[in-house]
């Protein structure tokens, strides 16, 4: 429904031509648009810097603790709303980029739900953000199918399909190609407010949603907000109170200690938290950056099953089970080896652990990032959970102090993971100047979070000058020379591999740039995809 401009306001403006935008931006839409952006945008531009003031505070030495002024809500004998039917089994969760052949091989794979992802599993590019938007539309109207460029073939969306779950991008980024009131809107939004407009209704009225994820929260007050903008959704749209669900991604160190606090504010709409692994231990290395006491080892020795993760993940599934919510588990990354059954099976074990793990902790589900794999997970939660979930099975309940959130893991800094870091945010964020979000890389498909991990240690162990067990056993202290010999080495790999056309066309030598900046910089960047979006966006 179209909302009233204030005195003097001009229309949105749009600076970039895209296929689809007719569709999506419609004169009621954008209105609908300027209307969140008017109510809601100087409220995230307070809370993006309160995270600024947070993270200086830490800078200065202060650490995470649970919030006093908070202490009755942490200790109140209270539920959230309940879940609705349609999300009670949620044992496998399929995540991916919101492109028309994956949407629907996703939504065909056999998982009870699929999350489209507008955020870290999708490079911002507008023309994908906007085309995003149209195959949401098509599922809408259950019309979302493609033929195949190869062969010829057309696929659509069989009987009974996952049920789709969308997950915005952050509070923290803009869609700098919509200008309203001469201001980018924040990208979050643009994707919640572009899908609620569009498909609220019709998805309420055929119960498939709307529901969502919420990405990279922080705090309390930022859930505060979030649950302001449904209400103001709501309202607008003539949607029944508590129509909207929301899934929050618990992957800041800072919401570690105010679940409680998240799930209070958005208790008319919340139906769980997720372990959000990858981006979680980024948090947790960017968060306590200055501390040299809390430095993580090889990404590779950062496991779920010990110090902060294993803290985090017990808590995260006591919280739920007392709120009345779902615990979602975390990704598995792994992509199966083409062709080679030893890969393969490797692969398969590693996430049969992995998720009767989950299942043995308590968790109601988890996710995968591979449709080979929904069958492996599938397996674990149907042999270990016959219900549709495990919210009100009793469990041990005990303090968990804010030092058992805090503990890092024990390990050391190889060469070896000192190279694959290099490789990987340079790999990955020439990808995504490419165009992609999802990119396998030695045997794991990656997002955003790999390269932020990636980055982010470099830059943890060269302020702390780790020391680094070479190959061939002798130890050295990381230096910014070294560093820079090593970012070498990996270009002249790279323009060996792809030759120079395909180095630059391949972005490779801006996403150096940007990775080697960034760990150089005194004070590193929030996230690496904001200096590479302004890179991105100046791409034709």
């Amino acid at each position: 429904m179209p909302l009233d401009r204030p005195p003097h306001s001009l229309p949105p403006v749009i600076l970039r031509e895209v296929p689809g935008a007719d569709r999506v931006l419609t004169p009621d839409a954008l209105a609908f648009l300027a209307g969140l952006h008017r109510a809601f945008s100087g409220q995230i531009d307070a809370l993006m810097a309160a995270r600024r003031a947070r993270q200086h505070s830490y800078d200065l030495g202060m650490l995470p603790e649970y919030l006093t002024e908070t202490k009755d809500i942490r200790q109140g004998i209270w539920e959230a709303a309940p879940v609705p039917r349609v999300l009670m089994d949620r044992r496998v969760e399929i995540t991916g980029p919101a492109d028309r052949a994956t949407m629907i091989t996703a939504l065909n794979s056999g998982a009870k739900v699929f999350m489209a992802d507008l955020e870290d599993a999708s490079a911002p590019r507008f023309d994908t953000m906007i085309q995003g938007q149209v195959n949401l539309l098509d599922y809408r109207d259950h019309a979302l199918g493609c033929t195949d460029p190869k062969t010829g073939e057309t696929r659509q969306v069989k009987d009974d399909p996952a049920l789709l779950i969308l997950r915005p991008r952050g509070l923290h980024l803009i869609e700098a190609n919509l200008l309203i009131d001469g201001r980018p809107v924040p990208a979050a939004l643009f994707d919640f407010g572009l899908h609620i407009f569009h498909s609220g209704k019709t998805l309420a009225a055929d119960g498939r949603g709307p529901f969502y994820y919420l990405p990279k929260l922080e705090n309390h007050r930022e859930s505060r907000l979030w649950n302001a903008i449904f209400l103001h959704a709501q309202e607008a749209l003539d949607l029944m109170p508590g129509t909207i669900k929301a899934t929050v991604l618990i992957e800041t160190l800072r919401a570690a200690f105010e679940m409680d606090e998240i799930i209070w504010e958005l208790r008319d709409h919340i139906a769980g938290l997720n372990c959000g692994r990858w981006d979680y231990i980024f948090s947790y290395i960017k968060t306590l950056r200055a501390h040299p006491g809390y430095v993580l080892p090889d990404r590779a020795e950062v496991t779920m099953d010990r110090a902060f993760l294993a803290t985090y993940a017990a808590r995260l599934v006591k919280i739920c089970h007392r709120r009345g919510i779902h615990a979602m588990g975390g990704m598995s990354a792994v992509v199966p080896g083409q062709g080679d059954g030893q890969v393969t099976e490797a692969a398969f074990a590693r996430v049969r652990a992995d998720k009767e793990r989950e299942v043995g902790l308590g968790h109601d589900g988890t996710w995968v990032a591979h449709p080979d794999l929904v069958p492996v997970a599938l397996e674990v939660f149907d042999a270990a959970m016959p219900g549709p979930n495990q919210i009100r099975r009793p469990r041990q309940d005990y303090r968990i102090d804010p030092a058992m959130l805090l503990k890092p893991h024990d390990g050391r800094v190889s060469e070896a993971g000192l190279r694959d870091n290099i490789a990987v945010a340079i790999e990955y964020l020439a990808q995504w100047l490419q165009g992609r979000g999802a990119v396998a890389i030695n045997g794991m498909l990656e997002d955003a979070a790999a390269a932020e991990i990636a980055r982010m240690q470099l830059w943890q162990w060269l302020r702390h000058g780790s020391e680094v067990t070479l190959t061939d056993g002798d130890h050295t202290k990381l230096t910014a020379e070294w560093l820079a010999s090593l970012i070498q080495e990996e270009i002249v790999k790279i323009l060996g591999r792809l030759g120079p056309t395909g180095f630059h066309r391949g972005h490779y030598a801006s996403a150096s740039r940007i990775v080697h900046e960034a760990i150089l910089a005194t004070t590193p960047p929030d996230f690496i995809t904001l200096p590479a979006y302004d890179v991105l966006n100046a791409l034709d």
